[in-house]
């Protein structure tokens, strides 16, 4: 998995077996040139001899994916011939569903010539065919490992953008019944752009820049004046929306602040638009559990549990998915070697209450070794 953070690839080896917890064999992460972070950031935005530049990114991509599963051959030690499937995301360059479309760039053909494996890839276009918005996908996956019988439970990914997984009492018995996701806003997209600026680091390390400043409600305010924070799921986003010129738009009045300020501000962004939704619509949720890179950052993980006090749902822990036995970075790895799973049993992997669409949709195209 490559995500909107774009600074490399998580991959795990996972074996699944009927009525048993996933078993992680391996895990491995192989970060991005940063020429190939260039490309991949570029192609976010309308330019020229685009067609050429997206193959060009997309088979480097595939290698990079490539070298990653290689990886986890060799510390699983296990051989092409014993592994059913990849499955590759790709990495999203223009996500718009109400157009009828997602591009996730890669070059799944070139990935399964590299590895001699099965690839499954284009995880999301299904879902939008059937009027759905393609994402998120990983609630399916989250009901199926982190529900519980007799508690609502909700499942936040902090990663590039911000998102949420509500799971009723009973939604990991069996079924994903009245499961919920959606998009909240954006989280690392921002930290990440802001820390990259000003500390020319690729993140805030410890969240230490927003822990040396302070929020500044005005600016805060006016980041919160977005319509997508006040849109009824089901909703998804991505830097489509919540990229460097939209931050700079809404700091053009703000130039005195400090940024230091500005990145806490930035984090007291994301934990509010997250806290706000849980308040919305699991305002009777017993733990919130996070994962992704946010999980990392304790000044983001203390700011959304602020915000969740000052929202009125007082009293939730926030933890990690660590407590649920599943270390954060593994948790978007494993959904997509789950999605590929259920692709290949000709299992459907979207949630229409999540997504939107018309109905169940077996996500993904196989490219056969």
């Amino acid at each position: 998995m490559s995500g909107t953070s774009m600074d490399g690839v998580d991959g795990v080896a996972v074996r699944f077996e009927a009525d048993k917890p996933p078993v992680v064999l391996a895990e491995a992460f192989v970060g991005f040139a940063e020429g190939l972070r260039e490309a991949l950031f570029a192609l976010q935005q309308p330019g020229e001899n685009e067609i050429e530049r997206e193959a060009l990114a997309a088979s480097a991509l595939a290698a990079r994916y490539a070298v990653c599963c290689h990886e986890l051959l060799r510390t699983a030690r296990l051989s092409p011939q014993q592994v059913r499937a990849i499955g590759a995301h790709g990495q999203t360059i223009r996500h718009r569903p109400e157009k009828g479309y997602t591009r996730q760039i890669n070059n799944p053909a070139l990935l399964a010539e590299m590895t001699h494996i099965d690839v499954v890839a284009d995880f999301r276009s299904r879902d939008v065919a059937a009027g759905g918005q393609g994402a998120p996908l990983v609630p399916a996956f989250h009901a199926t490992i982190f529900g519980a019988a007799d508690e609502t439970r909700v499942v936040c990914n902090l990663g590039g953008i911000s998102n949420i997984t509500i799971l009723p009492a009973g939604s990991g018995q069996g079924g994903a019944v009245n499961v919920r996701g959606f998009d909240c806003g954006p989280a690392n997209v921002l930290l990440d752009e802001w820390a990259h600026r000003h500390l020319g680091t690729p993140f805030d390390e410890g969240g230490r820049l927003a822990a040396s400043g302070n929020v500044n409600q005005p600016l805060l305010n006016a980041l919160l004046d977005e319509p997508f924070f006040e849109a009824a799921p089901p909703k998804s986003t991505g830097r489509d929306l919540f990229n460097a010129q939209w931050l700079d738009a809404k700091l053009s009045s703000f130039e005195s602040v400090s940024p230091a300020d500005v990145q806490a501000t930035l984090a007291a962004l994301t934990a509010t638009t997250v806290a706000r939704e849980i308040e919305r619509h699991a305002s009777d949720c017993r733990a919130v559990y996070v994962c992704g890179g946010g999980a990392r950052n304790p000044e983001l993980m203390k700011a959304l549990e602020t915000a969740l006090t000052q929202s009125g749902v007082c009293g939730v822990p926030v933890k990690t998915t660590d407590a649920l036995g599943v270390p954060p970075h593994h948790v978007e790895a494993l959904a997509f070697a789950w999605l590929a799973m259920r692709c290949v049993d000709r299992a459907p992997g979207n949630l229409p209450t999540v997504t939107g669409a018309s109905g169940d949709r077996v996500l993904g195209a196989i490219y056969p070794r």
